[in-house]
């Protein structure tokens, strides 16, 4: 579609040329799409980034590295210790789609066996969640899809799940940081200020060293996002889950195995159980406290009603309704937790082995 407000393309990536009234422009599938800039409003001017010259995708190896060793913490698990052999991943916004998912089909990346980096595996289901042809995934950009801010934006999901920071360019020749859970608002709403340019993002290497789970659903076979939620192993007794297109914005929990407030020991979770509770801190992505309860499963669910009580509610829109969402929000979220924490985690014995939803996660055994 034409975007008849433009009056003038100019191929830039210098944010210091910015001006009113003017748009980044990387892929163009949502601007053109809705012949808008639905972020900002009509543009008169576009800055076309394409020919920046970024790399796509750039790994960056810890001064003293040493070989990359993987500590397996028990069945399923993978999770590695802090090892300097692991580098980060740093993904241009220019990054097409098609080249992102073209890393997990890599033996070695970044040097590294594969098999070390079980992080990768969310690339495939992440991709595929766009719901769009092998056209679109040589055209749109992993930037293009953050900045645009939308629920279901698939890239927020996958770099908010690996605890990506977003390496901001600013108009008056500074840059900054951000994490990228902390940028989404709303639809369409971010905290990107005028004429400010996502440069590209930081995938720590631990995170790629992690073992992920991932759960997607909607309410058609591949239709759009209603809920999506990626959790990866911390530690032996924790797991990091992310929240998004079920809620207005990221959010994000810590779950960990708890101690019993008795004795300071591991407990039992509840009478006869055997296995430990489960804390869970949830934190609305904007850097509150959050919340910290000693929870199961039913916990994790008031955990992150607390957390979306805080923000504007559960989303809504034609891709699902309000409590539809939260439900299947509720279910994939214990889903996450019986297969990241299956000697821990309490109070989800319904969902030890079930998958949820029309996209799954493969795991690498290469």
């Amino acid at each position: 579609m034409d975007v008849t407000s433009v009056d003038d393309v100019l191929m830039c990536a210098d944010p210091r040329q910015w001006r009113p009234g003017d748009s980044w422009l990387a892929g163009g599938t949502v601007i053109f799409s809705y012949g808008t800039d639905i972020t900002r409003g009509a543009p008169t001017r576009l800055l076309d980034i394409t020919d920046s010259g970024w790399p796509p995708l750039t790994w960056h190896h810890p001064p003293s590295s040493r070989p990359h060793e993987r500590t397996p913490e028990g069945p399923l698990t993978g999770t590695t210790r802090e090892v300097e052999g692991v580098p980060a991943l740093e993904i241009a916004a220019t990054c097409r789609i098609a080249e992102l998912r073209a890393l997990a089909d890599e033996p070695s990346p970044g040097g590294v066996p594969r098999a070390a980096l079980p992080g990768l595996d969310l690339i495939p289901p992440a991709c595929d969640s766009f719901v769009a042809s092998w056209k679109i995934w040589n055209v749109s950009t992993v930037g293009g899809n953050v900045a645009t801010g939308l629920p279901a934006g698939p890239m927020i999901s996958l770099l908010s799940g690996w605890g990506a920071t977003a390496l901001i360019l600013c108009p008056d020749g500074s840059a900054r940081r951000a994490p990228v859970a902390e940028l989404i608002v709303g639809p369409a709403r971010t905290r990107l200020a005028d004429g400010e340019l996502i440069r590209s993002f930081l995938v720590p290497g631990h995170a790629l060293a992690q073992t992920p789970a991932f759960r997607r659903i909607s309410l058609t076979e591949r239709g759009r996002s209603a809920a999506l939620l990626i959790g990866r192993r911390t530690s032996a007794s924790g797991l990091r889950l992310v929240v998004t297109a079920s809620t207005f914005h990221p959010i994000v929990l810590d779950v960990t195995a708890d101690p019993d407030p008795r004795n300071g020991t591991a407990g039992s979770g509840t009478a006869g159980s055997g296995t430990a509770g489960i804390a869970a801190r949830a934190d609305d992505a904007r850097g509150g406290t959050g919340i910290a309860v000693r929870a199961d499963g039913a916990a994790w669910r008031d955990a992150i009603d607390a957390a979306v009580a805080r923000t504007r509610g559960w989303y809504d829109d034609i891709h699902g309704e309000p409590a539809w969402r939260r439900l299947m929000t509720h279910r994939l979220g214990e889903e996450i937790l019986a297969e990241l924490l299956p000697e821990s985690a309490i109070g989800v014995d319904d969902a030890i082995g079930r998958v949820t939803g029309d996209l799954r996660l493969e795991r690498s055994t290469r």
